[in-house]
Parts: C-alpha cells; structure tokens; sequence
C-alpha cells in the first residue's frame, strides 16, 4: 500500500508543466503518448486504492456482524440460566386430543369400524417381553441359533415405531419427512454410527430411490420387540466375529414374529394371565354405547380369532357389563382372521363361524346377522352386503399399512391409534422440554445469520470460534431434547432437529384423525366438526397464525 501511495506526488506535478505548440511535453521531454500512458497509469494505482479501501470497508463491517451475533449470543446465553415465564406460560397440548390432517364430519359418519389389537385392547408394556422372548426361543429351537441367545433380553429404552431396517446392510434407521437419515439414528445392531460412518456407508444421508427398495419399515406394535430382536442377534454375530447376511437375520425375526402370533403362542400366552397384559377399558364400553344410541353402525375387523377377541373383551369390559357376551351386541358386524391387508384387494367369500364347534358353515354368507362371527371375506363382498358408502365409514386400526392403507384407498375415513402419543406429548408440554426447544430455535437463527453475512472466503478466526460455540451449544440442546423421548432414537413423530420424521409423513398419508385410543372421541360430540388447523406447518412457506 505504501508503495502505491509514493505514485501519487506525481500527479501533482503535471499541474505545473508547460507545453510546446508542437505538443512536446519540455519538462520530461516526453510526447504526449506518454502522458496518455502516465495517466493510465494512476488511473489504474487509484482503482487498486478504491479496492482496498472497500476490502478493509468489508472487513470491518464483516467483524461488525460477527460481534453484533457474539452479543445477542451471550444475552441468550443469560438468559439460558432460567426458564422464561412466558414459556411456562403457554397453552398446553391436549395428550388425549383428536388430530386432525383432512377435515372430518361426524355428523356424517354412519358407520364405526374397529380394529381389535392395540385400538380396542389396551395392552401393558408386559406383552413386548412376552413377543420378545416367545420369537427368540422360537429362533434357537426352530432355526437353530445359538443356545447363548436364550439369555437376550428385551430392551424397552432401545426401539421407537417407525423405524427402518436395511436387508443389505443390517442397519436399523431413523428417517426424516424427506427420507434422509437422521445424524444420531443409524445403528449397527446396539452400535450408534458416527456421520462419517453413515457416508462410509451409504454415500451420503439421503437414502434414494433404489436403496429405499431394500428398507422395509417397522410400523405396528409388534415392531418394538422385533427392532430389538434385531438388534441385538446383529450384535451377537459382530460380537461373535461371524459372518452373516443381514436379509437372513431379518426374516428369521420376522418370521419368528409372525409365528409368535400366528400359531395362537402370544394369544395363549395373553388369555393365560390377562391381568399381566391386559388393561381394563370401562371408558371404551361407554364410548361404544354412546354410539349405538346415536343410532350409529359399529362393526369389528380383525386378523385375531375369536377366542382370543372374545376373552379379551370379555375380560376389559367384565367390570361394566352383566353379561359376559354382551359385548358383541354392541356390534353390528363381527369378523375374525380377516387377513389384513389382503381383505382390502382379494375377493376371498366370508365364512359364518360356529362358536361351540369351532368350525365355518359351508353356506353362503350374503347377509350378517346379529350375535354371528364372520371369517374371512373381502372388502369388496362387505360393501356389497353392507350397502355402506365409503365416506360414510370410519376404520380405527393402529398399523399404518395393514388397517389404513387400504380402507383409505377404498374411500373410507381413517382414524389411527397411536398409543405413545399420549406420552410424546406430556413431555412436549414440559417447560424443560420447551425451554431447551425455544434454546434451540435461537441458536439455529444464529448460525443462519452468520452463515449469511459471511462469505465463505472471509470467515476469520473469530467467525470460526463463534461458530464452533453455536454448534456445540446447539448439539446440547437437540441431545438433551432427543433423551427426554428415548435415549437411542429420540421422539416417534420428530427428529433431532424439529422436522417430521417418516412415520409422521405416513401418518399424513393415510390417517384422516389421529389420536392415542378410540374413546378419545368421548371428548367430543358424534355432531362435532373436526378441521385441519389453519396454523398446520408442513412446508416453509406455510407462515404460522397466532390465534
């Protein structure tokens, strides 16, 4: 710069030069062509003066940011020392609400349908290490797996629903609304994998369409203990230092599931000590009259056979009715071992159940009477002995794909039962929880802010300490939030970083309502109208509008 700034006498000293009338410059003797180039010359030294100037401009105003952003951290940092109380001032989330993705009339619903596992029977969180344990033992016996993993036990802080499981890989996985895999939702058996592990993996965190091909999700409540199941034989054959096919791990366990519930091993297992398993509803008997009264239809679809339905119901309700089968006139339409989700596209014919012989008449069923059980059948043939419309039905059902895919392709309404909302959302309304959200949304604005004002071919030594403080602030927060839901995958409907996770998105999919149990609808009147709220945010640019 100093260099430069010895140039510029010169310019001063043209102003006293005299010329010739021959153009001849006589103080230099120097021609006019190169004055011309003289003046190029410090034209070109001032343009380089301006550059700098507005360089060190830039700069200055580049430390300006950077300190305007470190204050307005450390003021948050202040104010991080305790909960605000307009946090705890807040209105609180209803845990036993009705929520609402597409409009809903009741006043028009005609026609209730249930599901029977995990909608109209509540179960304990017993029945998870009965299904655990029953599938690993079939697993050693039938399949022949090490005797050592006799001795695995069923891990109810590990697994979350919604999960996914790799085929290839062995990889349990957390997906976000958008498919990608969350940073702490990767796990290799009981082994949290790292970011780079991740990319190491897969590329990058976005699983695409030809991997997506070899995931297969983990959506009903049966997906607990198979998740952990999965985990853990994973982690034996690492352990062990074994080769294995990740595939063959998952369809042992889920074939080991499958049989736990399809050869009668968990029903037996459940009607042997119903106090162990089951959870008695009177509030669901009530929600059930209420209806008939209303002069509404009620009907059950299950996959369950009836004695099992049967001892359940008989067992929930034995305290509010008189009768032990008085259950089933609450119901209009009865049907056991459905087969769902084949009942929704086969076009199989229903079999009439005779409950003291335990066999299916041979005659055609083309009616449904009162008191009778139903096997089998299809949607198709239950339309057109019904006469039901679509729309004038709801299903409840608490498998995404099993229950509500197909109702809700057929034109149904569709109301999912998710029973860990309750809980999710009891600690959402906690003032830590939100206290170390609201920490969060500040933090993410501050690094955005930073992000933006400053080029990435200027940022200082002070920028990258600001950032590493914000990031590691940040990390804090989304931990301490993600611990308060499981330790292992955080919440079920969020990641880490506030978005929606996968199972969210099939929600949005498939669940006209949801709620966390169908007498739920207690709260509200058979004429009430249900709409989407005004305020829903599921795109960016969808602004949120204060009440």
């Amino acid at each position: 710069m100093a260099s430069f700034r010895r140039l510029l006498p010169l310019c001063s000293s043209l102003r006293g030069t005299r010329f010739s009338s021959s153009g001849v410059y006589e103080r230099f003797g120097a021609n006019v062509c190169g004055y011309s180039k003289f003046t190029s010359s410090v034209h070109t030294v001032s343009k380089i003066e301006e550059k700098i100037k507005r360089a060190e401009a830039d700069a200055s105003e580049d430390n300006d940011d950077i300190d305007n952003i470190r204050r307005e951290f450390d003021a948050a940092k202040r104010s991080f020392l305790e909960i605000p109380e307009a946090l705890k001032a807040m209105p609180k989330t209803n845990p036993e609400g009705i929520y609402v993705n597409r409009g809903l009339r009741l006043d028009l619903i005609q026609v209730y349908g249930f599901d029977y596992d995990f909608t109209l029977a509540h179960y304990s969180a017993n029945l998870q290490n009965l299904i655990y344990d029953l599938a690993k033992e079939h697993m050693v016996k039938e399949f022949k797996y090490p005797e050592v993993c006799m001795s695995f036990k069923y891990d109810p802080s590990f697994p979350i629903r919604g999960l996914y499981y790799d085929r290839e890989h062995g990889c349990l996985l957390k997906l976000d609304f958008f498919g990608s895999i969350e940073e702490e939702g990767c796990f290799y058996g009981r082994h949290q994998l790292s970011e780079e592990e991740i990319v190491e993996i897969y590329g990058t965190r976005h699983i695409g369409r030809d991997q997506a091909r070899r995931l297969v999700g983990l959506m009903d409540f049966f997906c607990f203990s198979e998740a952990c199941l999965i985990a853990d034989m994973v982690q034996y054959f690492v352990d062990a230092k074994l080769e294995f096919d990740a595939c063959y791990i998952y369809e042992d366990v889920n074939n080991a599931i499958q049989h736990v519930h399809q050869s009668g091993l968990m029903h037996r297992g459940i009607l042997s000590d119903p106090h162990r398993y089951l959870v008695k509803n009177g509030q669901l008997l009530q929600f059930l009259r209420i209806l008939k009264e209303k002069g509404k239809k009620l009907f059950l679809l299950t996959n369950s056979p009836y004695y099992f339905v049967d001892g359940g119901m008989q067992f929930m309700l034995e305290d509010s009715t008189g009768n032990s089968d008085s259950w089933k006139e609450l119901f209009d339409v009865v049907i056991a071992k459905a087969n769902k989700p084949g009942f929704y596209t086969s076009e199989h014919p229903f079999r009439c159940y005779d409950t003291e012989k335990d066999t299916l008449a041979f005659t055609k069923v083309d009616t449904f009477l009162k008191n009778k059980i139903y096997y089998h059948g299809s949607l198709k043939s239950f339309l057109q002995i019904t006469k039901w419309k679509g729309p004038e039905v709801i299903y409840f059902g608490d498998h995404l794909f099993s229950d509500l895919r197909g109702p809700s392709k057929a034109g149904w309404r569709t109301a999912a039962i998710i029973h860990e909302l309750e809980d999710e959302i009891r600690i959402q309304n906690e003032d830590r929880y939100r206290f170390e959200q609201a920490k969060f949304h500040i933090l993410q604005e501050l690094l955005g802010r930073l992000h933006a004002v400053i080029p990435s071919s200027k940022r200082s030594e002070a920028y990258k300490l600001l950032m590493g403080e914000l990031n590691e602030e940040r990390q804090k927060a989304r931990s301490m939030m993600k611990r308060m839901f499981n330790t292992s995958f955080g919440a079920t409907f969020l990641t880490d970083k506030g978005q929606e996770s996968a199972f969210a998105y099939h929600i949005h999919q498939y669940a006209d309502v949801y709620t966390s149990k169908p007498e739920n609808f207690l709260f509200y009147s058979p004429e009430t109208w249900l709409h989407a709220p005004c305020d829903i945010k599921i795109m960016p640019h969808h602004v949120k509008v204060c009440h």
